[in-house]
């Protein structure tokens, strides 16, 4: 391209001469330097130069320390060697050391100029890929940022989603108002206690928050009766883990919840509905969310009794282990501090709790 500036390296001021004259016939800025030493103190002083034509045998500086000291400080500048034929194996070893290409002595004109613009696209390639990296880096980056964003948009559209199932259900069944939030809460904390990991955590706490959403399926003269079911209605009520289950698995953030919500009332043994799961056939959120149910359940004030203290609610569970519950995770319960259930009870009741998973987290995570 003209204009491009061309250092040319060489003793002899004839050959010097000639080069610049033809490389100045095409429109290129050629400067000339009588040394390798001289070279190096124009490049150092600032001056910027696209190429560097150099002559391979000079005294004081050869072609080759001068080739190694501007490969190492300007390693954009492609650098072509000029050298008699009986050089040749001295000039491949400078290609093999970084020069771009050589010139045998004596050369034509075009030669010359061919060389030049090979090394000089090679150079414009190179700047250009360099930059595309710079600029990809720089989308990557910058999409990277709204990818996160988009995320953090999306994870509180889950909040609110599971907020506004969570009411829609309060308003079937006032009873699992506060209920849900705390045995979400009581859920996170025990899957913490066993190190359960962080993702997982989520769709536990997801299951947990909506166990009894299928009850908005359920009639209301069986959901809300005061008195004891009949045997017909206590098999429509059971079915509300199924319906549960329909209602959330067709949702894809909510698919991995909903066989927390399906599998909320079975037993470690087997004597549970609505499958007869055991043991480890039982997803791990839905047997974690046993123990904190039931905790809830003891701890809490029912129309047929006040709430019980934490001591009673443990021993119920220590008893049932191996029956109800899942043996291991009450050993993991029972190591827990009574304290945490209390702190988790008073958040929660106050008001100022609300629910969203990583905010649930985190709260269960400081108690």
């Amino acid at each position: 391209m003209a204009g491009e500036r061309i250092l040319v390296v060489d003793d002899e001021e004839s050959i010097r001469e000639i080069v610049c004259s033809m490389l100045a016939a095409s429109g290129y800025q050629a400067r000339q330097s009588p040394s390798g030493v001289e070279a190096l103190h124009l490049l150092e002083s600032g001056e910027e130069f696209d190429l560097m034509l150099s002559d391979l045998m000079m005294a004081e500086l050869d072609g080759i320390a001068l080739l190694e000291r501007t490969k190492e400080k300007y390693p954009d500048m492609p650098v072509i060697m000029v050298t008699a034929v009986h050089d040749i194996s001295v000039a491949l070893a400078a290609i093999r050391n970084g020069a771009y290409d050589y010139l045998l002595k004596p050369f034509e004109r075009e030669q010359l100029l061919n060389t030049v613009r090979r090394a000089m696209e090679n150079r414009r390639l190179k700047l250009e890929n360099r930059a595309y990296q710079s600029n990809l880096e720089s989308l990557v980056t910058a999409r990277t940022d709204q990818l996160r964003q988009t995320m953090s948009d999306l994870e509180r559209s889950y909040d609110i989603t599971l907020e506004a199932l969570g009411d829609a259900l309060d308003l079937k069944d006032a009873e699992t108002e506060g209920h849900s939030k705390r045995v979400t809460a009581f859920t996170i904390a025990i899957a913490r206690a066993m190190g359960v990991a962080n993702d997982d955590i989520r769709i536990i706490a997801r299951g947990a928050f909506l166990h009894d959403i299928g009850k908005m399926a359920i009639p209301d003269s069986i959901l809300r009766k005061p008195g004891a079911l009949t045997p017909d209605e206590t098999a429509i009520m059971r079915e509300h883990a199924y319906r549960g289950y329909q209602m959330l698995r067709k949702i894809p953030f909510l698919a991995e919840a909903s066989e927390i919500v399906y599998s909320h009332q079975e037993k470690f043994d087997g004597g549970g509905y609505p499958r007869g799961l055991r043991g480890e056939e039982i997803p791990l959120g839905s047997r974690i969310f046993a123990i904190a149910d039931t905790l809830d359940a003891i701890t809490s004030d029912r129309p047929y009794r006040a709430a019980q203290p934490f001591s009673a609610a443990k021993a119920e569970i220590v008893k049932f282990a191996g029956s109800q519950f899942d043996p291991k995770i009450v050993n993991v319960f029972c190591t827990m501090p009574e304290n945490i259930w209390q702190d988790l009870r008073k958040q929660i009741n106050s008001q100022v709790y609300q629910f969203s998973e990583t905010h649930a987290a985190a709260r269960v995570a400081r108690v």
